[in-house]
């Protein structure tokens, strides 16, 4: 149990140290951690000096993660797209993180790419550009030229990092089993599988052939596309570590003074930009999640480029239906249809008062059906949306959040070139479109065709199931099991009260036990101390001892309250 705690005990206790300084006492004195660090140390926290509480508690936190490294840095910005988990406020805080992380030697990336490909990197590239192009956490970015004369940017991941990611992963579980009740009673319900998420997460960011996928899967789906460009990954020159891509030139997205030089409208760029990103939610569900200006290229002859595929989301089709559902229903100002279709794409669809749901989507509604459609924001609404989610802490695909997040960043990307530019706008047709996808003959009879194929399964296997029911029944072997939920708490006190109970009797006991021994008749052979036969003295030490367990289980349990 403890094998995880010893091998990361210097950097579990370096944690509580951080967590002190920064006046998050409270979680350390009411978890686990409280072992690791003394109670000298934690008085001598609360004289000091108190300035940090001149920051709110959820700065704190972004102060903490900045100061715990990359690996938690990269989870507080995963979890700042889920609004569903945390509060506004905190998520506006890990909005603020970056991962500002110095490049590496180019010798080191040099050799790292011959290890990784096995022959030396003159055999391969013609000229390689010792200035990276970009730096981050997990790797950089240079530019380089093959030997067939393509220009190509090469992403080298950084010696070391995969040690470290798993190294901090495992105190990350560590933390979290620690911390587990303290983190529940804050509001987040499922705490390791948001750390079991982030490791997934991160053993794809650690590989990038599974960018390299992604960037093949959207080349096949935007084929026929002669207004938007994929570049294309060298799949032969790429391994987990190291990842060839081709060059593609251009400017930012937002550089609206070339595109006016290159004879480009602005706004027609922004809106064949959003109509591209609305396609890969609405048609292929499959989209880049990280469309800011960076990543955003412009040709010269107005192709936009899309770079970075390191995060990209996924909607099934129903999931797909669901989201634009909620559009739809907004649209039409139809707060159940909202709700309905909200149930629909919560993964865990459990909602304790759906008329005080309905309520809250319909104020939501009468909120901006008031504004002229020149007021309305994809981020107020963005931000109205993911506060009722977390209100009413539905579970939601983390895709949602993606989406929302890229949606606000497209609608600020269209405003400085298109000043009459309006998200929602040109999400309307794509929601009617969807709605006749869904009832369209193709889909229905594929939908009759699944539920048909399940309900086949289900008379194939039932009269086998109630066979051995009744099998079992006739011969007595059927049992039920019921399981208590919620009396973990209750039946741990009502032991805790038995035992002490226990021991309160038996001190009484010994005590009397003491009394009525200094009554007894005993033989000459009955040594006395003091006046007093030793049968009491070792009745007394007996009592004492068990006194002495009482009076420590009593310390005990006021420490832990």
């Amino acid at each position: 149990m403890f094998k995880n705690t010893i091998s990361n005990l210097s950097r579990i206790r370096q944690v509580a140290e951080v967590l002190l300084r920064y006046g998050f006492e409270d979680v350390v004195t009411t978890t686990p951690l409280r072992r690791l660090v003394s109670q000298a140390r934690r008085l001598s926290w609360q004289r000091a000096d108190r300035q940090v509480f001149e920051t709110t508690r959820w700065e704190r936190v972004r102060l903490i993660i900045e100061e715990l490294g990359p690996t938690f840095i990269k989870l507080a910005q995963a979890m700042s797209n889920r609004a569903d988990l945390l509060p506004e406020a905190l998520i506006d805080e890990f909005e603020k993180l970056q991962s500002n992380v110095p490049p590496f030697e180019t010798a080191l990336a040099r050799q790292i790419i011959e290890e990784e490909l096995g022959r030396p990197i003159s055999e391969v590239f013609s000229e390689f550009d010792d200035i990276t192009l970009g730096s981050a956490s997990i790797g950089q970015v240079h530019r380089a030229r093959l030997l067939t004369g393509e220009e190509v940017v090469v992403k080298v991941q950084r010696p070391g990092v995969r040690e470290k990611v798993r190294s901090d992963l495992a105190l990350l579980h560590e933390l979290v089993r620690l911390t587990a009740g303290f983190l529940q009673k804050q509001g987040l319900a499922n705490p390791q599988d948001i750390v079991d998420a982030f490791e997934r997460s991160m053993s794809k960011e650690l590989d990038y052939t599974a960018e390299a996928r992604s960037m093949e899967q959207f080349r096949k789906l935007y084929e026929e596309y002669t207004t938007f460009y994929v570049p294309k990954p060298y799949r032969e020159l790429s391994t987990e570590r190291i990842l060839v891509i081709e060059f593609v030139s251009g400017c930012k997205i937002t550089d609206k003074v070339q595109l006016l030089e290159w004879g480009l409208s602005p706004a027609d760029v922004a809106e064949n930009g959003m109509d591209i990103y609305l396609t890969q939610i609405f048609e292929f569900g499959i989209f880049h999640a990280d469309p800011h200006p960076g990543n955003v290229l412009v040709r010269p002859d107005g192709t936009i480029v899309l770079i970075d595929f390191g995060m990209v989301g996924r909607l099934t089709k129903q999931q797909k239906y669901a989201f634009a559902g909620v559009f739809i229903g907004m649209a039409r100002q139809d707060a159940r249809s909202m709700a309905l279709n909200f149930r629909r794409l919560a993964l865990t669809a459990e909602i304790p008062d759906m008329r005080a749901f309905e309520s809250d989507l319909s104020q939501l509604i009468e909120d901006f059906a008031m504004l002229d459609v020149k007021e309305m924001s994809m981020s107020d609404l963005a931000d109205a949306l993911q506060g009722i989610i977390y209100n009413y802490k539905l579970q939601v695909p983390g895709a949602v959040f993606l989406i929302l997040r890229a949606l606000v960043i497209l609608e600020g990307i269209g405003k400085v070139l298109h000043p009459n530019f309006n998200t929602f706008e040109f999400v309307a047709p794509y929601g009617a479109k969807i709605i006749r996808e869904q009832y369209s003959r193709e889909n229905l009879l594929t939908e009759a065709e699944y539920t048909g194929t399940q309900l086949l399964a289900l008379l194939q296997t039932l009269p086998a199931d109630v066979r051995q029911i009744v099998r079992k029944i006739s011969k007595g072997e059927l049992r039920l099991k019921f399981e208590l939920v919620g009396y973990t708490t209750l039946l741990r006190k009502a032991d805790q009260l038995v035992s002490r109970t226990i021991l309160a009797l038996l001190c009484v006991g010994g005590l009397l036990f003491s009394g009525l021994s200094l009554l007894g008749h005993y033989s000459a052979a009955m040594p006395y101390h003091r006046g007093v036969p030793e049968i009491t003295w070792w009745s007394l030490g007996a009592t004492g001892f068990l006194l002495l367990i009482l009076l420590l289980l009593g310390t005990r349990r006021r420490e832990k309250s």
